[in-house]
Formats: C-alpha cells, structure tokens, sequence
C-alpha cells in the first residue's frame, strides 16, 4: 500500500476519495487547492507514492502544481483528475510528467483501480 497526496477543491470529493482510498489500506493526506498540494509534497520532500490531483482548483490548479512538483522532485508519480474535456486536453503537454488523467464522476471502483495501476508503474 501507498503513502497518498489527494489534491481537491471540492470538500465531498476529496473526502469520498480519501475514505475509499484508506478503507483499500493506503496512507492518505489531503489538501484543498494546488498551493497546499504543492506545500504538502515539499514539506513531505517529495515522499508521496503517488500524488492523486484535480485539474480544476482556485489559487493554483492541478497542472501548475504537477509542473512545479515534478520540477522539484523528478520522478514523483501524479495522477490528474478532472471532470472538464478541455482540462483533460490541457493535461495532453504533461505526458511526462503524470501517469493519467481520471475522468470525474468515478466510482470506488475506478479510483481504486486507477490508484492501483499508477502505483505498479
């Protein structure tokens, strides 16, 4: 199991996904926005086995803050979510910098399994 960053504005959201995540045995921690996300991954020095982000967020959005992650911490792994099309376009330029990009709404199912897939990788 996997020590987890979950990155979502909206409240519902990023607690439905932390529960779902934890109950399958993961570590998780959460933030609001890509400001905090970003605070979270230096504070931790980069230490997430997988950073699970939305796209669409106030103060910074998902894909600043996979940008300046992955900038500062080479390999980290990051997966997108978003329930926007062209959030999901913007995401196309970061094929190297994150593993996937969900597609919001998802069941426990799928963001477990997404979850699984990016962390074997």
């Amino acid at each position: 199991m996997g020590k987890l960053l979950i990155v979502e504005d909206d409240e519902s959201v990023r607690m439905f996904t932390a529960r779902a995540l934890t109950a399958s045995g993961h570590t998780v921690e959460t933030a609001a926005d890509g400001e905090d996300g970003l605070a979270a991954i230096t504070a931790a020095h980069g230490q997430f086995d997988l950073v699970l982000s939305d796209i669409r967020m106030p103060v910074m959005d998902g894909i600043d803050m996979a940008k300046q992650a992955a900038n500062a911490f080479p390999g980290l792994r990051i997966l997108l979510m978003t329930g926007y099309a062209e959030q999901r376009e913007r995401a196309a330029e970061l094929e190297n910098i994150v593993i996937d990009v969900v597609s919001k709404p998802f069941t426990l199912a799928d963001i477990r399994n997404k979850v699984r897939d990016a962390l074997a990788q």
